[in-house]
């Protein structure tokens, strides 16, 4: 958010921070939750560029499509490796997977 933005709200009373402090987070949980969400968009990205569908991905998976749409949602149900077994059906290599871990700090949940 800009800063004339962010000046604006708090002079109308709005409080503005981050979602981590909103959800009182621990660093640990916060950490968590954005590696989660950089694995998710990854998944969905790769996904998408190779012209893969879900239900495509499901069949590689031995799971459902249902089950990969909240893998690209982060969906609190879904694990960290079960994400990571998508990202390597995906011929994604341990490389790929840091690259999108060191990225995720610029990730914005919407």
């Amino acid at each position: 958010m800009d800063k004339r933005k962010r000046t604006k709200l708090e002079a109308r009373g709005w409080k503005v921070g981050t979602a981590a402090e909103f959800l009182e987070l621990s660093p640990e949980e916060a950490a968590f939750v954005e590696t989660k969400l950089a694995l998710s968009y990854t998944l969905r990205a790769r996904r998408t560029e190779q012209h893969v569908s879900q239900t495509a991905l499901a069949k590689r998976l031995g799971s459902s499509q249902s089950r990969v749409a909240k893998m690209e949602a982060a969906d609190p149900t879904v694990s960290i490796d079960l994400l990571l077994r998508a990202l390597y059906a995906l011929g994604a290599t341990p490389r790929d997977v840091a690259k999108a871990l060191r990225s995720s700090g610029e990730l914005v949940a919407v």
